[in-house]
């Protein structure tokens, strides 16, 4: 399944951009405001997300998660969370090849602030368009009686960031969505994601999964 989308069919929650920016317990400051407003609706301008997911034959052992004949390292906490799944999807989901002219646009005309809430906009995005995604995936599982887990990505929850490429290889095409893989592994457009899902009857999907991770420094940890 590929799919790009609109802007608008995203919701893209303004409260979780003002946390990512520091505002956790604290209203934004008006210029912020205005600042990430006009950004928001400039977005739109450039980006038009994508997504993929295939479905792949996959097993589990206590450490590690073999996808398509290819193995990874997962770790516990992840080969845990997958218990159950009898198949699997891998995805990938992305702002699009418009956030680099999104970003030149954004340097030209000022400098250090703009630059940076463009990222956490960039960061949500990408997020609300995997979201969005799962949404599409779960109405197609809804017709067989199944379920998904949460999605997990190498870089957390102790899957290497190194074994990306084994993950893009399950593709047919090199560059899903247009996702381009650097030597230390780093997606391009840096605003995307990648990832596995467990598919099963009996599997279930955690809304917040923070107190399965050890990883302190995550941006997204709540506690």
């Amino acid at each position: 399944m590929w799919r790009q989308l609109d802007l608008n069919l995203l919701d893209i929650p303004v409260a979780e951009i003002y946390s990512a920016m520091g505002f956790k317990t604290s209203r934004p400051d008006a210029a912020t405001m205005s600042t990430t407003e006009h950004l928001l609706e400039e977005a739109a301008l450039f980006l038009r997300p994508e997504f993929k997911y295939i479905e792949v034959e996959g097993q589990l052992a206590e450490d590690t998660l073999t996808l398509g004949g290819v193995t990874f390292g997962a770790g516990r906490i992840i080969c845990r969370q997958l218990r159950g799944s009898q198949r699997f999807i891998v995805f990938v989901a992305t702002v699009g090849a418009g956030y680099f002219q999104w970003a030149d646009a954004v340097k030209r005309r000022d400098g250090v602030y703009e630059t940076y809430v463009m990222d956490c906009i960039g960061s949500q995005i990408v997020e609300s368009a995997a979201d969005y995604m799962e949404k599409v995936l779960q109405e197609q599982l809804d017709a067989d009686g199944l379920h998904r887990t949460n999605r997990f990505s190498p870089g957390y929850c102790g899957w290497p960031v190194s074994q990306q490429p084994g993950l893009f290889s399950l593709f047919e095409e090199k560059n899903p969505c247009g996702i381009e893989l650097t030597d230390s592994c780093l997606m391009l457009p840096v605003k995307s994601v990648s990832g596995v899902i467990g598919v099963g009857p009996d599997v279930r999907y955690l809304p917040y999964t923070c107190g399965i991770c050890d990883m302190k420094m995550c941006y997204k940890r709540r506690k």
